[in-house]
């Protein structure tokens, strides 16, 4: 039995979407704490430098990856949303002020324009290399 394109399209924004909840789990959703620095008070965090790196790291691997099999307007769109949907989740829970809306806002943008320059670009590449136009 086969499966028809568009079940395979449905398949693979179902695989992506949990992929990408899974970056954040993996790499961001189990911080959080926030370090506050002794001399000053100052408090930053929840996350690491190194986590947010390797958080837009795998990011752009499944973005690059998932355009070779599906659009990379659906690709940005389910990324997006996936993302900014886990993040504000946590955010929102652990937030007293509201200013968690804020931060949801430039997640949502940030991860609208990475996934779409990343996908656009990955689907050009990969048909480029393909022989096929772009």
């Amino acid at each position: 039995m086969t499966a028809t394109r568009g079940t395979r399209a449905l398949l693979g924004v179902l695989f992506l979407a949990a992929a990408t909840v899974g970056a954040w789990l993996l790499w961001l959703g189990w911080d959080t704490d926030y370090t506050v620095d002794a001399e000053t008070g100052a408090s930053s965090g929840p996350y690491e430098p190194w986590q947010v790196v390797g958080c837009v790291l795998t990011l752009v691997l499944l973005a690059a990856l998932a355009a070779t099999r599906l659009s990379p307007w659906l690709v940005a769109t389910v990324m997006t949303v996936a993302f900014t949907a886990a993040w504000g989740w946590r955010a929102a829970s652990t937030d007293d002020t509201g200013l968690w809306a804020v931060g949801a806002v430039l997640v949502l943008v940030g991860m609208a324009a990475g996934s779409t320059a990343v996908s656009l670009v990955a689907r050009r590449v990969g048909r480029r290399v393909a022989g096929r136009p772009s």
